[in-house]
C-alpha cells in the first residue's frame, strides 16, 4: 500500500525508479505514496531540482515522493494519504 526507501544502493535505486515512472506516467491503478526516509542522503544520491531544469522530469513529479527524517512525520503522512486513498476523500489533518 506504500514505499518507504531508506537509504541503499542499486537495488534501491531500481526499485524506487522503477516505482516513480510507474506513478508518473499513471500505469499504476491504484495509487502508492512513496516515502524517502534520510533527507541528506537522498538530497545527495538524487537531485530530482536538476532533473526538473534540465527538462527530463515535470516541476510536479518532485511531489511523488515525501522526504523526511522523522518516523512521526511519515508515519503522518502515510495515514493521510491512505486514509485520503481509502475514502475517496482528505484524510484527518495529522
Amino acid at each position: 500500500d506504500a514505499f518507504v526507501a531508506l537509504p541503499g544502493g542499486f537495488g534501491t535505486l531500481d526499485e524506487l525508479f522503477e516505482l516513480l515512472t510507474l506513478k508518473q506516467t499513471r500505469r499504476m491503478e491504484k495509487p502508492m505514496p512513496v516515502v524517502l526516509f534520510g533527507t541528506a542522503y537522498w538530497r545527495q544520491v538524487i537531485d530530482f531540482d536538476a532533473l526538473v531544469r534540465h527538462g527530463t522530469i515535470h516541476a510536479r513529479d518532485v511531489d511523488l515522493v515525501h522526504r523526511t527524517d522523522s518516523v512521526d512525520d511519515a508515519y503522518d503522512w502515510l495515514v493521510q494519504r491512505l486514509t485520503e486513498y481509502a475514502l475517496g476523500q482528505p484524510g484527518p489533518m495529522l
